[in-house]
């Protein structure tokens, strides 16, 4: 597709996050079958609830303005979940503690990127005037947010003392 306009671009970067909630879902399955910290495992189930749920917005909105929303292949997820693997899934650990601690810290690099996402849609489709998508996508962008929090106050709570002794 052709990018000339700013609708352009929402579409370009819907099927883009898209791309992006689709491969941070099996890393975040992934990651909570690997953790031992029963809050941080239902924090990550959760999360994989969420990102399912956005996946289904971003599919509704794409498909409102014509477009498919897996045209698109997310490079920079892609990154994200491979650093997911090789840091907290293939790395030897001796001690849980500290790979709940790097299961945060991996969750929350692939959060931190769906947020940038998130923002740059809600941002794009006020500018184009879809006010209903526009408050979608900030329910998205807002629960994300919410994931992300939560996973501080595990780290910051629990995982990182325990991680520390």
């Amino acid at each position: 597709m052709a990018i000339a306009t700013l609708k352009d671009v929402y579409i370009d970067q819907l099927q883009d996050l898209y791309s992006a909630c689709s491969q941070s879902k099996s890393m975040t399955d992934k990651l909570a079958e690997a953790a031992t910290n029963q809050e941080l495992k239902d924090a990550l189930k959760a999360g994989s609830s969420g990102i399912v749920s956005g996946m289904g917005v971003a599919t509704d909105i794409a498909r409102s303005h014509n477009a498919e929303p897996t045209d698109e292949f997310c490079k920079g997820m892609e990154g994200l979940v491979k650093e997911a693997k090789a840091h907290a899934l293939d790395a030897e650990f001796t001690d849980d503690d500290a790979r709940d601690a790097m299961i945060i810290t991996q969750y929350q690099r692939m959060a931190h990127y769906a947020i940038a996402g998130w923002g740059c849609l809600v941002a794009f489709a006020g500018r184009l005037g879809l006010q209903d998508e526009a408050k979608r996508l900030q329910e998205c962008l807002d629960e994300t947010y919410g994931g992300d929090q939560r996973m501080t106050r595990i780290a910051t709570g629990e995982v990182n003392k325990a991680a520390a002794a």
